[in-house]
């Protein structure tokens, strides 16, 4: 993996956690890194980083609550958009976290393992192969989640932009799948099946919404 996507895949997984002091922190590296990058991912993150200056941090805390935290079509959890809650959601998690752990990469307790800023923070910094394959294998999840920020009006879907500049590009097959998902939503917990709510799944892994 080139250095270039390494390091725009690290500044998007910095623009995608929630916007507090570790994010101001580290502002100065994010603006002297993207004018180092190709236009496909200097662009879209540039336009973030913009959009930043512009309205402040405690807008943007604002927003990042009020897209993520309060509706679903825009959630940053990559297993929400192939199992919905079901109780498959907790076995996708949990793969998330073994790959990190056989490939020796220390995972935090701040968020779920499917967060996408936690993935991409692995690709970028921990086993980029593996890092890759996950991204790859959620490539229509993360182009949804695309649309649904870009219909919200969010900001965010530019940080998005420039993780899918990152992936093979968009293939017909892609496509299909992307408009199928769209279609149906993310799968219901099937009858008979007790749910596996987020609340559990934090528990089992340790890890703290």
């Amino acid at each position: 993996m080139s250095h270039d996507v390494r390091t725009a895949r690290l500044i998007a997984s910095w623009l995608l956690w929630y916007p507090d002091a570790s994010l101001e922190e580290r502002m100065a590296d994010i603006r002297e890194a993207i004018p180092t990058l190709p236009p496909a991912t200097r662009e879209p993150l540039a336009d973030a980083v913009a959009w930043l200056d512009e309205v402040g941090f405690e807008a943007a805390r604002l927003h990042y609550v009020d897209t993520f935290d309060m509706r679903r079509r825009t959630a940053l959890y990559l297993s929400y958009w192939t199992d919905g809650d079901t109780r498959n959601r907790g076995y996708a998690i949990l793969r998330f976290k073994q790959a990190y752990l056989s490939s020796g990469f220390e995972l935090g307790d701040e968020e779920l393992p499917d967060h996408l800023a936690v993935v991409l923070e692995f690709a970028a910094m921990g086993n980029a192969l593996t890092g890759d394959a996950l991204l790859v294998e959620n490539r229509v999840g993360i182009g949804l989640m695309r649309e649904a920020l870009a219909k919200a009006n969010s900001p965010y879907a530019r940080v998005i932009d420039a993780v899918l500049a990152t992936l093979p590009p968009m293939t017909a097959q892609i496509a299909e799948r992307m408009a199928e998902l769209a279609k149906s939503g993310p799968p219901q917990e099937s009858v008979g099946l007790d749910p596996f709510p987020i609340h559990a799944q934090l528990e089992s892994l340790g890890g703290r919404r």
